[in-house]
């Protein structure tokens, strides 16, 4: 068994809050920030268990980088 690091993205959308790991464009839901992290662990590992070597090599071959940005507004 392996361990595979990735990002997670948590935001509330209304009364809900949405999980997204960005290097694999997966993403998942729940009422609580700890529902949402669990259902995309879920989805995470539903993913890495069905997905091909070769999917799985062309959604992790790359970089994501989360940096904090400023920007002006008029």
């Amino acid at each position: 068994m392996k361990t595979v690091q990735v990002t997670a993205l948590i935001e509330r959308e209304g009364d809900r809050f949405v999980a997204l790991c960005p290097q694999l464009d997966i993403a998942s839901e729940g009422d609580t920030v700890e529902e949402a992290r669990a259902m995309l662990k879920e989805a995470l590992e539903l993913f890495f268990e069905c997905a091909s070597e070769e999917e799985i090599r062309h959604r992790t071959g790359g970089e994501c980088y989360i940096v904090p940005m400023e920007c002006t507004i008029a």
